[in-house]
C-alpha cells in the first residue's frame, strides 16, 4: 500500500465515530504504531482535527475543526447522502432546504454517472413532500441533539410544554424519532429520574454538557414504538370521513402528506378518509382547504366543528 493510499485508508477509518486505539489502526493498516502516529500528524497538517486521548480506553478520533475538510465516501455512502439531501430539501427543518440543495449540487458535480443514475432512480421511487403546516425545527438545535445522542452525552435545554409552561431540562438523549409531521426526542430526565419525550420545535438553547452516560435501552426495546404509543395515549385520535367540494387532484395537492385515501366522485368533488390524528388537527385541515365539505364522521369531529362554528359566528356577530 502506498503512503497516499494508506493515508486515505486511515482517514476513512477515523471518520467512523469511535475511538481507535493506535494498535488497532496499525493492525488494520499493516504498519507499526510509529507509522500511525506519523500519518496522524500528516492528517493534522492537512487540516483534519485528529484528537488523541490517553489511557486504556483511549485512542484516536476525528473531532470537529474550524473548517470543513474533505470527506471520503464509498459508493453506498455517497448514494445515501445524495438521496438524503434531496429528501431533506423537502423536510420541516427551518432553513435546511437551501443548504441541502447547495450540498447536493456539490455532491452531484463529482458523482460518477453510474451513481448519479442510482440516485435519480431512488429519489423518483421515494418522492415525498413536507406539509406546509409542520412546525419547523431549528437545524442548529437538531444538530446538537443528534450529536449528543451519537456521543451519549448529557444535554441541557429550555423547553416549553404544550400548556405553555417553561422549564429547564437536564437529560440523557437516547433517540431522535421522526413521527408524523414532527421530530421527538426520547430521553431519560436526570432530575426527574424517569423517561420523557420532548418535541424538538419546543426546545431551545440546547447545550451538550460533555458528561457521558452509559447506553440506555428504550422502554420496550424500541424507541419509535414507545414514542408512537405514548403520543397516541396522550390524546385520542380519529380518522375523518368527509366529502370535499374539490377535484380529487386539487385535494391531494392541498392535503399533501396528509392526503390519506381520496376517491373522485365527479369532476368537482371527492371523498376523503384521512390519516389518524386529533380532532383539532382534522378540523384544522378541513377548514384550511378553502372549499365546502360535508363530514360523515366521526361524531367527535362533527361536534368539534359545530362548536368551532358557533364560536366563530359569535365572534363575527359581536363586531
Amino acid at each position: 500500500m502506498s503512503d497516499a493510499a494508506r493515508l486515505l485508508r486511515l482517514l476513512s477509518l477515523l471518520q467512523t465515530p469511535r475511538e481507535w486505539p493506535g494498535s488497532e489502526l496499525a493492525e488494520r493498516l499493516g504498519v507499526t504504531s510509529r507509522t500511525v502516529r506519523r500519518d496522524v500528524d500528516r492528517l493534522r497538517d492537512l487540516g483534519y482535527p485528529v484528537e488523541a486521548t490517553m489511557g486504556a480506553l483511549g485512542g484516536y478520533r476525528l473531532g470537529a475543526g474550524k473548517a470543513m475538510p474533505p470527506l471520503l465516501l464509498d459508493d453506498e455512502e455517497a448514494v445515501a447522502i445524495a438521496v438524503g439531501l434531496r429528501t431533506a430539501a423537502r423536510q420541516p427543518v427551518a432553513g435546511i432546504a437551501e443548504a441541502s440543495l447547495r450540498a447536493l449540487a456539490k455532491l452531484q458535480q463529482v458523482l460518477p454517472p453510474r451513481l448519479a443514475r442510482r440516485v435519480s432512480s431512488l429519489t423518483a421511487a421515494t418522492a415525498a413532500s413536507a406539509s406546509p403546516f409542520t412546525s419547523l425545527v431549528d437545524p442548529a438545535q437538531l444538530a446538537i441533539i443528534a450529536g449528543a445522542v451519537q456521543a451519549r452525552e448529557r444535554v441541557r435545554f429550555a423547553y416549553v410544554a404544550q400548556e405553555g409552561v417553561a422549564s429547564k431540562r437536564h437529560v440523557e438523549p437516547v433517540q431522535l424519532v421522526a413521527l408524523g409531521r414532527r421530530w421527538y426526542l426520547l430521553s431519560f430526565d436526570v432530575e426527574r429520574d424517569d423517561w420523557r419525550i420532548f418535541r424538538l420545535d419546543r426546545l431551545s438553547a440546547a447545550v451538550a454538557t460533555g458528561a457521558r452516560f452509559a447506553a440506555r435501552v428504550a422502554p420496550g426495546g424500541d424507541a419509535t414504538e414507545y414514542v408512537t404509543r405514548k403520543m397516541y395515549e396522550t390524546a385520542p385520535t380519529y380518522r375523518a370521513r368527509a366529502t370535499l367540494r374539490l377535484p380529487v387532484e386539487v385535494a391531494r395537492a392541498r392535503l399533501a402528506d396528509f392526503a390519506g385515501d381520496l376517491s373522485a366522485l365527479d369532476d368537482d368533488s371527492c371523498t376523503w378518509h384521512s390519516a389518524e390524528d386529533t380532532v383539532d388537527y382534522l378540523a384544522f385541515r378541513l377548514t384550511s382547504l378553502g372549499c365546502g365539505f360535508t363530514v360523515q364522521g366521526p361524531p367527535e369531529l362533527v361536534e368539534h366543528l359545530r362548536v368551532m362554528g358557533e364560536r366563530i359566528t359569535r365572534s363575527v356577530d359581536s363586531l
